[in-house]
């Protein structure tokens, strides 16, 4: 981290999407996708979001770009807010915040060969055109590890892997600042999934970028980011630095979390004490009254159930919404 300048603040951000139900499709009920979640990101630092699927790590990182409208709540990106911003701001703005989906087979156009794919952006944002768009695009796919002679190329032509490449070439095509990583590696091949890491890891390095990593690959979310946010059917439930939060997981929830994930030591994963959660996952329509996990939470007590635990500082850094603290 460089500086503790913050590049991302979220504030209270809500999304939630109607439920049409009845004879006159009134809409009665909503799908509480991400409910009042805060945090901030640092200059130069990796964020990474984690949690179930269905949790709301994406409908999240859609609500900061602004590409589905967040319900309530702030989003400041370089202290600018992006809520409600007119249309013609926001697409200069683009050119600051930048993401990489998770489909690299849809994200791409399968009609534009890769050349234009990558000074297409170049040419709305004014920042080169002609001859030099294309040096430029030429360039940055020899940053991403990839021949320059493939911009004459379709999508169809280029395995997983590669069109990922060309998917975080399209969005350094602009210089953003800040970048999100919608789970850029759970569709790729697990020996292409490090290649991958390993490369947004030197061009964060080279580039002095910002990201918001999601992913529910927790031991690639370890090896990128400097801290994490724990998500829990809408809700951040622990937020604190990657080291710390992996070495003693103080929410129930983290616990189980890590207690799932498996450990390269074949012994340690012998011994080790698996945390298993009974029932499922509430549904966003109708969560359950107080602290959203106490369905299903092995410590739960009688306050859980009835109020909600915010997320408070317990100690420096490490931030948890749960009464056990």
């Amino acid at each position: 981290m460089n500086e503790k300048k913050v590049v991302l603040q979220v504030d209270h951000l809500k999304k939630y999407y109607p439920v049409q139900k009845g004879l006159f499709q009134r809409q009665q009920q909503f799908v509480k996708a991400v409910d009042d979640i805060s945090f901030e990101i640092y200059a130069g630092e990796t964020l990474g979001l984690v949690g179930e699927s269905g949790c709301g790590k994406t409908t999240t990182s859609r609500a900061i770009l602004q590409l589905d409208p967040p319900t309530a709540g702030s989003v400041k990106l370089d202290g600018r807010e992006l809520v409600n911003m007119k249309p013609k701001l926001l697409r200069n703005m683009r050119q600051e915040m930048q993401i990489i989906f998770q489909n690299p087979y849809s994200s791409l156009n399968p009609r534009m060969m890769i050349g234009r794919a990558l000074t297409e952006p170049m040419v709305v944002h004014g920042i080169a055109a002609g001859k030099e768009a294309e040096e430029r695009a030429c360039e940055l796919l020899e940053t991403v590890g990839l021949d320059r002679y493939f911009v004459n190329r379709f999508p169809s032509e280029f395995s997983g892997g590669q069109r990922q490449r060309i998917g975080i070439a399209r969005a350094l095509s602009v210089n953003p600042r800040f970048i999100i990583c919608d789970e850029p590696i759970s569709s790729l091949d697990v020996s292409i999934q490090g290649q991958i890491v390993n490369l947004l890891r030197k061009l964060k390095r080279e580039r002095n970028l910002t990201y918001l990593f999601i992913s529910h690959d927790l031991s690639m979310v370890r090896y990128i980011s400097e801290r994490i946010a724990v998500m829990y059917l809408g809700k951040i439930v622990e937020l604190g630095e990657s080291k710390s939060l992996f070495a003693n997981p103080l929410h129930p929830y983290t616990q189980a979390l890590w207690s799932a994930a498996p450990i390269p030591d074949p012994e340690i994963e012998a011994t080790r004490q698996r945390i298993i959660l009974e029932g499922d996952v509430p549904s966003p329509v109708n969560p359950p009254q107080g602290c959203r996990f106490s369905t299903r939470c092995p410590k739960v007590m009688d306050v859980c159930r009835q109020t909600e635990p915010l997320l408070k500082e317990v100690e420096t850094g490490r931030q948890v919404a749960c009464y056990l603290y």
